[in-house]
């Protein structure tokens, strides 16, 4: 073989393309607020690619190799997402509207499985009771729950981090 590592490279950079297609598939908005479940998913998902990249080769440069490659090409994506709108809009996620000018819209809260509590938690966060009071309240791409007020006297900075939430939305 010309080069020993060649097939450790290709085969970690096909399993970084199919686990960024998978989750952009499967819409993991909010990675960084992770359950039980989904932490089990990613050690799981971890330890039966491991032999997809690294093959045969056991070895510590094996490893190494298989990680450089790894960040090498999550180092070029993210360049790539900052300079090109196209790749930024095919793998990142775009903040939704969940409220604006006091009204819910509901068709986008249901689709993110944000549930009336959730919503309420958030508004009272930033100090708000009502819905009416919300100029806008955005779901944020890092999972976090923007809320503006109308009243400018009110406005609050919180950092409100979305928890996952299996109940849906209702009116």
């Amino acid at each position: 073989m010309l080069f020993p590592y060649l097939d450790i490279i290709l085969r970690s950079a096909a399993v970084y393309f199919f686990m960024t297609i998978a989750i952009r598939i499967f819409g993991k908005k909010e990675l960084s607020q992770l359950n039980t479940a989904d932490i089990i998913l990613i050690l799981l998902i971890s330890n039966s690619v491991q032999n997809a990249m690294v093959g045969p080769d056991t070895s510590l440069w094996g490893g190494l190799v298989a990680a450089l490659v790894l960040f090498v090409i999550n180092f070029i994506i993210k360049k790539l997402t900052h300079k090109y709108k196209l790749i930024s809009d095919l793998l990142l996620d775009k903040p939704e509207v969940l409220i604006h000018d006091g009204k819910l819209d509901f068709k986008t809260l249901s689709k993110l499985d944000i549930s009336n509590d959730e919503l309420k938690e958030a508004m009272r966060e930033h100090g708000l009771e009502h819905f009416n009071e919300v100029k806008l309240c955005m779901l944020e791409i890092d999972g976090t729950i923007s809320v503006i007020s109308e009243d400018k006297k009110k406005l609050k900075q919180t950092h409100y981090k979305r928890k996952h939430n299996h109940k849906n939305f209702r009116k």
